[in-house]
């Protein structure tokens, strides 16, 4: 639900951050944290910038797994976006947590808490009292900004993706998240792995 919704929002990004942290368990560490968490931020980027990645800047920590627990990455794509990911498996406190900036809007999905807020700037004649906040740019150019909370549907997400996968199996359907879109996001996260020097095979 909140992919899809990112999607009929979303127009052109220019720059994307994007937080995934988590308390540490034993489950899980014996893969790298952009394997184990980053990999679904990674998803969500690629289905919303519709470009290739043109560098790959990443980094890396151990801290108490023998794979890597912190990951920062910063992908840069040909359209000009920019996307910023961290991911953390060894916080004092959980985020799902991503931002997306683009020319009118400013976008912000909060996946834990299931909530959304939108902020978006519009030109004006003059200064309204339902703007949250307002720039005079002088010679009778005014910028206002605008918030939204769209309601989200309350879903389980695991329900719908095992329905998705069951029909695209016995109605023929296209699913939400295609093979090719899975392979890209795993495709991208060794990319990522190859750009971290402490990172262990």
């Amino acid at each position: 639900m909140l992919r899809g919704l990112i999607l009929l929002l979303l127009q052109q990004p220019m720059f994307i951050e994007a937080h995934r942290l988590s308390q540490f368990n034993p489950r899980g560490t014996d893969v790298p944290v952009v394997l184990d968490l980053m990999i679904h931020d990674i998803d969500i980027i690629l289905s919303v910038v519709k470009s290739n990645v043109r560098n790959i800047s990443a980094s890396g920590s151990s801290v108490v797994s023998e794979t890597p627990d912190i990951a920062n990455v910063r992908l840069e794509f040909h359209n000009g976006c920019v996307a910023n990911l961290t991911a953390s498996r060894v916080s004092l406190f959980k985020m799902r947590k991503s931002r997306f900036f683009q020319r009118d809007a400013y976008i912000s999905v909060d996946y834990l808490n299931r909530e959304t807020e939108i902020v978006r700037v519009k030109d004006v004649d003059e200064r309204s009292d339902k703007s949250i906040l307002t720039f005079d740019l002088g010679n009778g150019k005014i910028k206002e900004f605008y918030m939204e909370k769209p309601a989200i549907e309350d879903r389980n997400a695991i329900r719908d993706e095992l329905v998705s996968f069951h029909q695209a199996i016995t109605k023929k359907t296209i699913p939400s998240v295609t093979i090719e879109d899975g392979y890209n996001a795993i495709n991208l996260a060794y990319q990522i792995l190859d750009k971290m020097k402490n990172y262990k095979s």
